[in-house]
C-alpha cells in the first residue's frame, strides 16, 4: 500500500494555521502516519514489522549514550513550518523540556536527531523531501536508514547543516559501521538491522 494524499483547500500556499487544522482533523486508521510534506497532508500505512524492529534496535542503543532528561520519540511531530512540512519522524530525540507546551509537535530545529526508516511507500519523502526539509530547518543529525536502496540497504548520516543544505558525513551499507558524532558517541552496527 503506498501513501496517500489528503488534498487541502485552497491549495499550494495555503495558511499554515488552516493546513495544521486539516493534519489534526485527519481521520487515519490506527497505526497510520498523517504528515504534511511540502504543504501536502500525506497518510501513509502502518510500517512492517521489519522497520518497527529496526527502529527498536536503534532505539536501545540510542538510550545507553543520551543524557538522562532528552526522551527518544516514535510519534511526536516536528513542525517546519517555513517548508511547508510537519513530518513524524521514526525516531525523534529532544530535550525533554521542550515537550513542557501541550500540543502534538515541536519545532524541528529542537531536535538532536531525527531517524527515518524508509518503506516502499515513503521512500522518495524520506530521500528528498526531508533531506531538504531538515536540512533547511537546521535539525542537527538526520540519519536515513534505507533497506529499499537499489538492493543495497544502506545507512546516510547528514549533518552540519548550513544555507539549507546538510553535508553527508558517512554512508554505509548495512553490515557495516556508522558512527554517530557527539553528544551520542555511538558506532552503530548496522549488521542488526533487518533487511526485507
Amino acid at each position: 500500500m503506498s501513501a496517500l494524499t489528503v488534498d487541502p483547500v485552497p491549495g499550494p500556499g495555503q495558511d499554515w494555521d488552516e493546513l495544521v487544522r486539516i493534519w489534526e482533523e485527519t481521520d487515519a486508521p490506527e497505526g497510520c502516519k498523517v504528515e504534511i510534506i511540502e504543504e501536502i497532508v500525506t497518510v501513509s500505512p502502518p510500517p512492517s514489522t521489519d522497520h518497527n524492529v529496526t527502529a527498536e534496535l536503534l532505539q536501545r542503543s540510542l538510550y545507553s549514550v543520551i543524557p538522562g532528561d532528552w526522551g527518544i520519540y516514535q510519534t511526536l511531530g516536528v513542525s517546519l513550518p517555513g517548508r511547508g512540512g510537519l513530518y513524524i519522524p521514526d525516531l525523534v530525540v529532544v530535550p525533554r523540556e521542550v515537550l513542557s507546551v501541550p500540543g502534538h509537535q515541536v519545532p524541528a530545529a529542537e531536535a538532536r536527531l531525527v531517524v527515518e526508516i524508509t518503506s516502499r511507500a515513503n521512500a522518495n519523502h524520506d530521500r528528498v523531501s526531508k533531506v531538504n526539509g531538515y536540512a533547511k530547518a537546521g535539525v542537527e543529525l538526520f540519519l536515513l536508514l534505507d533497506p529499499w536502496h537499489s538492493g543495497r540497504p544502506t545507512a546516510t548520516l547528514y549533518g552540519e547543516p548550513e544555507g539549507g543544505t546538510y553535508r553527508v558525513l558517512e554512508t554505509v551499507e548495512y553490515g557495516g559501521r556508522i558512527s554517530l558524532p557527539e553528544p551520542f558517541a555511538l558506532d552503530l552496527d548496522t549488521g542488526v538491522f533487518p533487511v526485507s
